[in-house]
């Protein structure tokens, strides 16, 4: 009688033991796939560069560093979304967007009605304008100068959008990877001079000022162009960083960002206008 209590008492333990240890992985479990409020756990968010395009966005010791960057981190973390920054190249952005293998893509991006066909933007976070680089002593003056000589854009950029639309397409116009490709092209003399945006081109011209180029500034050929982050058709995405991306500006931090790059004041009241 002894020995059958005894093994009672066993298995009655056992038992229990089994049930506390169910109840305890089904515990894990819940913490382990879901956030505050029993929502699943938030999906990080992909976003897409090409890290070849200074100040905006270039490698650094092996990071990826620059305005956009330090934009994207506020504008993402006040929208509460953790996120991967990939540097992924130009073409191939606009390719993983349309694929969706990318969430967003964030380099500075000019909003066309073109690009609008085919993609989502953000409001606009940045004004730009393109300007000619030339060699110090260029007889260029304005963009119209530019008629008759060879000149080098990025491809499938605004600067190749803003040479054609002057002076057409056409062997004249050479296109490169990159704006660095088209500035080292520049140097070689392979091309008489380079269409880009005014910030990438200040930047080179003040870091490198041994390589003795000019920037050319013409208003009345070239429009203001505002950047934009980019996103596939119909994104959820979109509202959530256009409501964080005016809360990082009107807070004060998107000047702090851009004081850090530029070292100037941006014009906030003509981006709040587009």
């Amino acid at each position: 009688m002894l020995n059958m209590k005894k093994g009672l008492f066993v298995a009655v333990v056992a038992a229990l033991l089994m049930a506390l240890a169910a109840c305890g992985g089904k515990s894990t479990e819940t913490s382990s796939s879901s956030s505050g409020g029993g929502e699943a756990t938030k999906k990080k968010v992909v976003v897409g560069t090409d890290a070849a395009f200074a100040p905006f966005e270039y490698m650094q010791k092996g990071k990826i560093v620059g305005f956009d960057v330090d934009l994207l981190d506020a504008v993402m973390k006040e929208a509460g979304l953790d996120y991967e920054l990939k540097n992924i190249g130009w073409d191939p952005l606009f390719a993983s967007l349309q694929s969706k293998e990318v969430d967003m893509g964030i380099s500075g991006i000019t909003i066309t009605d073109e690009r609008k066909q085919s993609y989502d933007f953000s409001d606009p976070y940045f004004e730009a304008t393109q300007v000619i680089l030339v060699k110090q002593g260029s007889p260029v003056k304005t963009a119209l100068d530019l008629k008759g000589k060879t000149i080098g854009v990025q491809n499938a950029t605004t600067g190749q959008e803003a040479a054609e639309k002057l002076f057409g397409k056409g062997p004249h116009i050479k296109k490169f990877e990159t704006t660095v490709v088209a500035i080292m092209e520049l140097l070689n003399g392979g091309v008489d001079a380079v269409i880009t945006d005014n910030a990438v081109a200040n930047e080179y011209v003040k870091n490198n000022p041994n390589k003795k180029l000019q920037v050319i500034e013409d208003s009345k050929n070239f429009a203001s162009e505002y950047y934009g982050m980019i996103f596939p058709k119909n994104s959820e995405l979109k509202a959530k960083v256009d409501e964080a991306l005016k809360n990082v500006i009107n807070s004060g931090k998107y000047t702090q960002i851009y004081q850090k790059w530029f070292g100037k004041e941006p014009k906030l009241d003509r981006l709040k206008q587009q």
